[in-house]
């Protein structure tokens, strides 16, 4: 049996990261996992405080673990502890020792970003502004460049994504695990 890949899908608010999952994980016939954060605002009916971060990040851990079981070949990420690390650096002026720990320990096979290049649309308490979003991306690529994590940066409609994955997923195909 073929070893996972997990695949992180990176990206500011409104950049398109749940569309290019699910979108993907269904052309490649496998699951993908929903950002945790999503539920956790609608369900808490607030935004999360900086005490909350750590909890959240480990539950999307734990959702993609459960998913792993489900998965064939591609585990597709909707988000990682990474991305609650750069929020909570922006928001609340750095991340704990948990949360940065959880991210340094959980490591992805291929690393996506999402380019804010679309419509920013206010979906309730969840985001903040276009702004924030073009902000939160150049936060997102300097941390990648300071932990030398390679990825590819997608852009435009859903079509022209999948096209830019299925791209540069063929050309690393011999160094994707197998």
């Amino acid at each position: 049996m073929a070893p996972l890949v997990r695949v992180a899908i990176l990206g500011a608010e409104s950049s398109g990261k749940s569309t290019l999952a699910a979108a993907l994980a269904e052309r490649h016939g496998t699951v993908w996992v929903p950002e945790y954060l999503r539920e956790f605002v609608e369900t808490q009916g607030r935004v999360p405080v900086a005490a909350d971060q750590f909890g959240i990040a480990r539950m999307q851990v734990e959702r993609e673990a459960a998913a792993a079981a489900l998965a064939r070949h591609f585990l597709f990420c909707d988000t990682t502890p990474l991305m609650t690390v750069v929020y909570s650096r922006h928001y609340f002026n750095g991340a704990d020792a948990p949360l940065a720990a959880l991210a340094d320990a959980h490591q992805y096979d291929v690393t996506i970003v999402t380019a804010p290049d679309s419509p920013w649309i206010p979906d309730g308490l969840q985001r903040e502004s276009e702004s924030v979003r073009q902000l939160i991306h150049c936060r997102l690529l300097e941390e990648l460049a300071v932990r030398r994590i390679a990825y590819l940066l997608v852009s435009g409609p859903l079509a022209q994504r999948l096209q830019q994955v299925d791209d540069w997923m063929s050309g690393r195909a011999a160094v994707l695990p197998r």
